[in-house]
């Protein structure tokens, strides 16, 4: 079961301006803001969509505006090469992980059932999760405990798992989770989902992946085209926001004399939008999501 998109209707009334335009979906999934895209262009306009995960092509539609491209959205421009266009209306991405693949046990995303270390959104890549809490030198753990997990305890964290990798491999979740059974029971929750995201990302290498995405974004939206992204997580959402406030994801950028600076977008809306009250009640998965959008000027 793929998730309900989230914040479907407001991402969509952003993103579309133009019925006859070309369009973007760098998040395919369960194909929900798809399938919305389609019915708001016309028979001119056209949807390209990209997942690199195996089981989101079973969701593939069959509408002559519509291709599903598996593959990374890292390649995002050269992939849209390959089919001629150089230049889009609007781009949409819908970060994170889907309900699909939490809910796959097999694929090692939940802290709720045992399964192999995983988290590969592509499994046909060599790196997993089993091999980063296995092989990765103890200051390397730390360090994506600290920065992707936001885990203040991040070097007593890698030090346990070293120590207890020496005795015995790590290859299930609940192996994984057997190494910190001395978290008091109330803090296990969020102790072990910011474990597994910090992993995750690390696995996938999200934060890098999302940086060159945002920046071939810019390159190939027009003037007035639109991003919107729609992120779950304080790490995505701040690199999403800089980027649509200078264009950059660290560091400030040149100013004249007057202190002004060279924009990149134009915000639709100067905060984050966030899902309705009603909506995080119907779907949780809403709880956390900030959807920005820029207008590339």
């Amino acid at each position: 079961m793929y998730h309900n998109p989230v914040l479907l209707k407001e991402s969509i009334d952003a993103l579309i301006t133009n019925p006859d335009g070309v369009y973007v979906d760098v998040t395919f999934g369960g194909g929900g803001h798809s399938r919305e895209i389609l019915k708001r262009l016309s028979s001119k306009g056209k949807l390209y969509s990209f997942d690199q995960d195996l089981d989101a092509l079973n969701n593939s539609i069959d509408d002559e505006r519509f291709t599903l491209i598996n593959q990374n959205f890292r390649f995002l421009e050269n992939s849209l090469l390959m089919y001629g266009v150089t230049e889009v209306d609007g781009i949409l991405g819908d970060l994170g992980v889907s309900s699909h693949q939490f809910d796959a046990a097999e694929r090692g995303f939940s802290t709720r059932s045992d399964a192999p270390l995983d988290m590969r959104m592509n499994v046909m890549q060599h790196l997993d999760a089993r091999k980063v809490v296995n092989e990765y030198e103890e200051e390397h753990l730390a360090d994506i405990f600290y920065y992707y997990g936001e885990i203040r305890e991040a070097r007593k964290l890698a030090r346990e798992i070293v120590h207890a990798r020496k005795s015995k491999e790590i290859v299930t979740t609940e192996d994984l989770k057997k190494v910190f059974s001395y978290i008091p029971q109330f803090k296990q929750n969020k102790f072990f989902a910011q474990l597994f995201q910090a992993i995750r990302i690390e696995v996938n290498q999200e934060l890098e992946v999302l940086k060159e995405m945002l920046l071939q974004s810019y390159k190939i939206l027009k003037k007035e085209g639109r991003l919107v992204v729609i992120s779950y997580h304080s790490l995505e959402d701040r690199l999403v926001k800089r980027f649509l406030k200078n264009g950059m994801f660290e560091g400030e950028p040149e100013r004249d004399i007057y202190g002004n600076y060279a924009k990149a977008f134009e915000l639709l809306k100067s905060k984050a939008i966030i899902p309705t009250e009603e909506e995080i009640e119907e779907n949780s998965r809403a709880r956390s999501a900030k959807m920005r959008i820029g207008i590339k000027i």
